[in-house]
């Protein structure tokens, strides 16, 4: 048994905080709901806040994304639970540990007091809502089923926070190993190459071409890295101002989806987000057409989005959902099938959502793949570069024996 710590509210919206005995945290929560209470947050108990590690209090002032899922977590338990939409709001300000975020808050709830919705409220805050975000939360304001879209919102920021984590840990040693790598091949040719190409003069030896190209980089690289920088430096920012303008982000958006393994990675990504969605819309009233002209805001992939602006269309003239999907040609057969068959049985809300949590399975599926290989691909790649610089150099040294004395 252990001693957690609980953040709750009761059903008049008044704040409750307190300890209680569990074995676990679900217990704990358990417990707090057999008080009436609604609760918001369970946490172990660790003793003095001044025991907590020091980065927690040094970042009091940045929002993250552990900080928008706790807020959004928080505000649909309150909004489940039937707490009006103001006072919901108000609760989670309160609880906001973070001045930052209880500004944000704040400043949302003095939009929807001034007569604008919540969606209109998050969109002034691009920075911590991003377009997915606000353009759910819209769709559910419209189709009057906001708890279950914060539900969903939690489900899905809950799940990519656990999918950074994952790919943050995946990627920790092929991280490791590629700076051990470029550090060595930065030592290659900053001091080694260097000091050969003296010792190959001296002797007066017959360089291979292979060493002289790679004695010329080093030459270079050591006289000119500022102008190294500054094109890296120019190349970068020539990148952002092209992915920022309407038809580079088109582009960017296209090639990403022909990247082998990890296009068809963000294709189901999205798929799973438009067929979750446009699923929990049907299944609530909202009617197909303006449902799908709502999801086409989601898609964070702008070839995506024109092709669910087509469906859109195609539903507007009849067509239904599964045929417009086949003439787009980006949607994977399994989709397209399992929708055909919802719109044949008159299931199609039960069907995309079920299109969405094969999809959501396999892009988890994806990604374990992805970094499985990336660590052996790293590998190879600095072990090929490493061994490249080394088989020339080690050809050179042999090549000095040829010199007749």
């Amino acid at each position: 048994m252990g001693i957690f710590i609980y953040r709750a509210v009761s059903r008049e919206g008044k704040r409750v905080a307190g300890r209680v005995e569990a074995s676990n945290t679900q217990m704990a929560a358990a417990s707090v709901q057999e008080m009436g209470l609604i609760a918001l947050s369970v946490e172990a108990d660790v003793g003095d806040k001044a025991l907590r590690p020091a980065r927690d209090r040094l970042q009091l002032r940045r929002i993250t994304r552990k900080d928008m899922l706790l807020f959004t977590e928080e505000l649909s338990t309150l909004v489940r639970a039937g707490l009006p939409l103001d006072k919901s709001l108000e609760i989670t300000a309160e609880l906001a540990a973070k001045p930052a975020l209880r500004k944000v808050i704040e400043d949302v709830l003095k939009q929807i007091k001034g007569g604008g919705s919540l969606a209109d409220g998050l969109s002034a805050h691009p920075k911590q809502f991003s377009k997915l975000y606000v353009n759910m939360v819209r769709a559910g304001e419209a189709g009057g089923i906001l708890d279950v879209i914060l539900e969903r919102l939690t489900e899905f920021e809950r799940s990519a926070d656990e999918l950074r984590s994952y790919v943050s840990a995946s990627l920790v040693y092929p991280a490791l190993l590629a700076t051990v790598g470029l550090g060595s091949v930065a030592i290659l040719f900053y001091f080694v190459i260097p000091r050969f190409a003296g010792i190959f003069e001296d002797v007066g030896a017959q360089i291979p071409p292979s060493t002289l190209v790679l004695i010329a980089i080093a030459n270079f690289s050591r006289s000119y890295w500022w102008l190294v920088l500054a094109a890296l430096g120019l190349a970068v920012i020539s990148g952002r101002a092209f992915l920022r303008s309407p038809e580079g982000a088109r582009t960017w958006d296209r090639v990403q989806l022909r990247i082998p393994l990890l296009g068809s990675t963000i294709l189901k990504l999205e798929v799973a987000r438009f067929a979750g969605t446009l699923g929990t819309l049907i299944r609530s009233g909202v009617p197909l057409i303006a449902a799908v002209r709502i999801v086409e805001g989601i898609a964070n992939n702008r070839v995506l989005a024109d092709a669910i602006s087509r469906i859109a269309d195609g539903a507007k003239r009849g067509e239904g959902v599964a045929g417009p999907m086949t003439d787009a040609g980006l949607f994977p057969g399994l989709a397209v099938h399992l929708v055909a068959v919802g719109e044949e049985t008159g299931r199609l809300d039960t069907m995309l959502i079920q299109v969405a949590e094969v999809y959501e399975k396999d892009v988890r599926s994806a990604v374990k793949m992805l970094t499985s290989v990336f660590e052996p691909a790293i590998i190879l790649v600095m072990g090929v570069l490493i061994g490249g610089v080394v088989l020339s150099m080690l050809t050179a040294i042999f090549s000095i024996n040829d010199i007749a004395f």
